[in-house]
């Protein structure tokens, strides 16, 4: 059996520099890996059982499908940490941990699964541009950071078509996406006051959401104190 660690991301400046043809948002991105990560037990066989993943389909998610791009077969059992539809790349880091495990380096394939798999297998600190496939490595600056998770996700896609409705707007603290999911999802609100009235700080939010985070150990109640983490040295 082998034992594979899949930290979270988190999405430190985000700006949008421009949409494709395609309708796919062109970034400039600051991310970073934490210590709060799933843990995936690979061995042979075949399927994925994920513990802690409620709405998670088991026969089809980022890991079989990081699978079937590398061309393996494995039994996969995911201990979920990261909470889902929270802004740090559960599903993503998930994938990205399989495609180390399979000797698999290349950003501009891990693209094709999801825009945060490229940064997730390359981890530590980067600059991620274009649609997230262009992952610069940066050196790594230990940091502690505490986060605010809200009991509910932010569609992705919903977020930045609401960007493009509201004509692209810029965010006036680091994060582009921050209007936009504000009117997506109301709720959010709440959220960002209760972690500002806890700290004292401005609370940033964490890519599309629906994350707040602030610099610095607040611990408190629903809030999580975690630190960023180095790259995870590549297989062989």
């Amino acid at each position: 059996m082998t034992t594979l660690a899949a930290p979270a991301k988190l999405t430190l400046s985000l700006r949008i520099t421009g949409v494709r043809a395609d309708g796919y948002h062109l970034i400039d991105a600051e991310m970073v890996s934490l210590d709060l990560a799933d843990t995936l037990e690979i061995e042979p066989g075949h399927g994925v059982v994920i513990e802690g993943g409620g709405g998670i389909d088991p026969a089809d998610n980022l890991i079989t499908r990081a699978l079937a791009l590398v061309e393996r077969d494995a039994r996969v059992a995911v201990v979920k940490r990261i909470p889902p539809g929270a802004g740090l790349g559960g599903g993503s880091a998930d994938a990205a941990a399989i495609l180390r495990w399979a000797g698999y380096s290349d950003t501009q394939g891990a693209a094709q699964l999801g825009a945060d798999v490229p940064f997730c297998l390359v981890g530590g600190r980067a600059r991620v541009q274009g649609i997230g496939e262009s992952v610069q490595p940066l050196e790594h600056i230990s940091r502690t950071l505490t986060l605010l998770t809200p009991p509910f996700g932010c569609s992705t896609p919903a977020v930045y078509n609401r960007w493009d409705v509201m004509g692209g707007p810029e965010g006036s603290n680091g994060n582009d996406l921050e209007p936009a999911a504000l009117e997506v999802e109301p709720r959010l609100d709440d959220y960002r006051q209760s972690l500002e009235q806890a700290t004292g700080q401005r609370a940033r939010l964490a890519g599309s959401g629906s994350t707040w985070f602030v610099e610095g150990a607040h611990p408190g109640e629903g809030r999580l104190v975690v630190r960023t983490v180095p790259a995870q040295p590549q297989p062989g």
